[in-house]
């Protein structure tokens, strides 16, 4: 990739019951605000998604939270000093979040996220952009995660490359790192079954 100028983050907007979720979270924010890179995020004001957002405005970057209208009410809209984009649903959300994005970074999260970082990943094997997607394994939280992925692939669902869609780093100090190495998505991951 060239330049990075905006990262968006999918995680959680809850605390979880892990500390160092939010340490780390916090870190990376801090780190978005040193490197001059924008925040990209679902906009809540409220759990993991509030700890990074919070950090990063604390850091100096710019932060753009993009939440649908009926979650604002719930969510208390984006942290001080961010800018508030209102959508009209989920779809709409992702799709914004992906078109203003050069990378995406999962932290750990609940469904939400879950469902954020298949999305993304599958617009990936599907050849509809080759931007890095980097999972945070703090303490092995996604560790079923990559089970899974795993599984799908001993199951014959998946190519093998599917593993190299995403990178995965047990710390956020990694991340840039391993942004800047993130392979480029290979074709057969969608063309090897037809």
């Amino acid at each position: 990739m060239t330049k990075l100028t905006s990262l968006c983050v999918f995680c959680g907007s809850r605390m979880g019951e892990d500390p160092a979720h939010a340490q780390e979270g916090e870190k990376l924010g801090q780190m978005l605000g040193e490197r001059g890179v924008r925040l990209v995020y679902g906009g809540g004001g409220i759990g993991l998604m509030a700890v990074v957002a919070n950090a990063a405005v604390a850091a100096g970057a710019p932060v753009t939270g993009i939440i649908p209208e009926f979650l604002r009410a719930y969510e208390v809209g984006v942290v001080d000093g961010a800018e508030e984009l209102v959508v009209e649903g989920m779809h709409e959300r992702k799709a914004k979040m992906f078109e203003i994005s050069d990378a995406f970074v999962v932290l750990p999260g609940g469904l939400g996220t879950l469902d954020e970082s298949i999305e993304i990943t599958t617009w990936k094997q599907l050849q509809q952009h080759n931007k890095p997607i980097i999972f945070v394994n703090t303490n092995g939280y996604w560790d079923p995660y990559m089970a899974l992925i795993d599984r799908v692939v001993e199951g014959g669902f998946g190519h093998h490359k599917v593993r190299e869609l995403f990178q995965v780093v047990d710390r956020v100090e990694d991340v840039f790192d391993a942004i800047a190495a993130s392979p480029d998505s290979d074709e057969v991951v969608l063309t090897s079954h037809l």
